[in-house]
């Protein structure tokens, strides 16, 4: 073992980010996330507009408890659609956007 092998601690195994592209990285994770939960709330009222053109009627009573359960299960769905089935929203959204976001950065 050489002198070189010993002091191989002293240089760093890999190469230090400077803190803009952290922040910018951070921003840009925030950006999507974002885009995503406005998807997710257009689609969830797409879906209670949807549900508003459908008649009443049914085997069961529509109460307060049966509205609630159905714009949470609305609101999930509406959740798993912008985040794993996207319907191109977001992306368009977060393309327009970084834009102004990289901008931003450079002033």
């Amino acid at each position: 073992m050489n002198r070189l092998d010993k002091l191989s601690f002293l240089s760093p195994s890999q190469p230090t980010i400077p803190a803009n592209k952290k922040k910018l990285d951070k921003d840009r994770a925030s950006l999507k996330k974002s885009c995503q939960q406005f998807e997710a709330i257009f689609i969830q009222s797409m879906f209670k507009s949807m549900r508003k053109t459908l008649p009443d009627g049914g085997l069961f009573k529509k109460d307060n408890a049966h509205a609630i359960y159905q714009d949470m299960f609305d609101a999930e769905i509406a959740n798993e659609i912008s985040t794993k089935q996207s319907m191109g929203l977001a992306d368009q959204m977060y393309r327009q956007m970084e834009k102004y976001l990289s901008d931003s950065e450079k002033k």
